[in-house]
C-alpha cells in the first residue's frame, strides 16, 4: 500500500503552521512560525495583529515545508486545514489558503477541527501504536475536554469545563502575579522553586459526581489569596509558593477528573494528555503517580502539544481513513465548531 502524504495548515490563532507528515505518524516537515513574544507585551493575542500576522507568515512558512520535506506539490495526496474553532481572521488566512492550493494542485482538501487535531497528536513519532479505548484529556487556553474514545472518529465527551478553560486559568493566574504571557511556561517556571502546598486552594466540583471542570472559582480564590499575603516584587519566593501552590490546584482538579473516568471505564487501555496544558511536567507527573498502572501517553515532543500543523495532517489522514469520502466535503470556517461532528 503506498504512503498518503498529508499537508497541514494551521492558522486558528497566533501561530503560522504547515506540516507534511506521512500516515498521520511520519513528521517529513513542520514549520510554525509564532507570535506569542509579539503578543506578550499585550498580555495576550489580539485578534487583528493576529490575522495580519497570519498574512504576513503564511506562504514563507508554506514554502520552508515544502523545501525541507523536498516535496513538490504533484507529491501531496491531501490537504488538511484547520476550519474552526478560533479566531475568525486567522482562521480564514488557513482555509482561503488551504482552497487556493486545493483548486490550483487539484487536491482533495478536507476540513479539521482543531482539537481534533489536539486528539491526534499523540500518534505522531509515537514509539509505540497507542491503542484504543482510551482516556483522553484535551486542555489548552480555549476548552478543557475529558474523553472516552474508542477510535480516532469514535469516541464520548465525558465532561467539560463549566467556565474557563485550564490553559486560561494559568493565563490569568499568571497575570495577577506579573508573570508574563504566555501563563502556563511562566507558572510553571516559577513553580520550581516553590512549596505547592504553602496555599491550599480549592478544586471545583470534587464533592459532586461530575467529570466536568471549573476553573472561575480558583481564579477569584487566588486573587483573594494573593491580596492577603500583600504580594510584592521583591519577595521571589513567596511568588513562586503563589504559583506552585496555583499550579497544584489546576492540575489537582484535572488529575481527579481523570481517576474517575478511569474508574467509570476500567476497560481504557491507555490515557492521552494533549492540548498546550499537557506540556506541563508537574501534570504528567501527577497523572502518572495516580495511574501507576496504566500507559500514561502525551505528544512525543513538546511542540506538538501546543498549536501545530502535524497535528492537523495526522487528523486529516485519519478522518480519511475512517470516514471516507464524508470526509472529503464541502465545510464552513467556523470559530465556533462543535466537535460531534467529527468524533460520534
Amino acid at each position: 500500500m503506498l504512503a498518503m502524504l498529508i499537508l497541514g495548515i494551521e492558522s486558528s490563532c497566533d501561530e503560522t503552521a504547515v506540516a507534511i507528515v506521512e500516515d498521520g505518524v511520519t513528521i517529513l516537515s513542520s514549520t510554525i512560525a509564532s507570535t506569542k513574544d509579539i503578543f506578550s507585551s499585550a498580555g495576550g493575542v489580539v485578534p487583528e495583529d493576529a490575522a495580519r500576522r497570519q498574512v504576513e507568515f503564511i506562504l514563507p512558512v508554506l514554502h520552508a515545508t515544502l523545501a525541507e520535506a523536498k516535496i513538490l506539490p504533484k507529491d501531496i495526496d491531501v490537504i488538511a486545514v484547520t476550519r474552526g474553532p478560533g479566531l475568525l481572521g486567522s482562521l480564514l488566512v488557513g482555509t482561503v489558503t488551504a482552497r487556493t492550493l486545493s483548486a490550483l494542485w487539484k487536491k482533495p482538501l478536507i476540513g479539521v477541527h482543531h482539537t481534533f487535531g489536539h486528539l491526534s497528536s499523540i500518534w505522531l513519532h509515537a514509539e509505540s501504536t497507542p491503542e484504543f479505548p482510551s482516556i483522553t484529556l484535551s486542555a489548552s487556553g480555549g476548552h478543557t475536554d475529558l474523553w472516552y474514545r474508542t477510535a480516532h472518529t469514535n469516541g464520548k465527551l465525558l465532561g467539560s469545563t463549566r467556565d474557563d478553560a485550564s490553559g486560561e486559568a494559568f493565563d490569568k493566574g499568571a497575570s495577577m502575579l506579573g508573570l508574563p504571557y504566555p501563563g502556563g511556561p511562566s507558572i510553571a517556571a516559577s513553580a520550581e522553586s516553590g512549596d505547592e502546598h504553602t496555599f491550599a486552594l480549592p478544586i471545583a466540583l470534587s464533592g459532586e459526581d461530575t467529570l466536568d471542570f471549573s476553573f472561575s472559582g480558583l481564579k477569584t480564590a487566588f486573587k483573594n489569596t494573593i491580596k492577603d499575603q500583600k504580594l510584592k516584587d521583591n519577595d521571589p519566593q513567596l511568588q513562586s509558593n503563589l504559583a506552585a501552590s496555583y499550579q497544584f490546584a489546576i492540575c489537582g482538579q484535572l488529575v481527579d477528573r481523570i481517576k474517575r473516568a478511569c474508574k467509570q471505564y476500567p476497560e481504557a487501555k491507555e490515557v492521552h494528555l494533549v492540548g498546550g496544558v499537557s506540556a506541563n511536567t508537574r501534570l504528567r507527573e501527577l497523572v502518572r503517580h495516580a495511574l501507576p498502572n496504566t500507559v500514561v501517553r502525551t505528544p512525543e515532543s513538546i511542540r506538538y502539544c501546543t498549536d501545530n500543523a502535524a497535528m492537523i495532517a495526522a487528523a486529516g489522514y485519519f478522518m480519511h481513513q475512517e470516514k471516507e469520502g464524508s470526509a472529503l466535503e464541502e465545510f464552513e470556517t467556523s470559530a465556533t465548531l462543535p466537535l460531534d461532528a467529527f468524533i460520534s
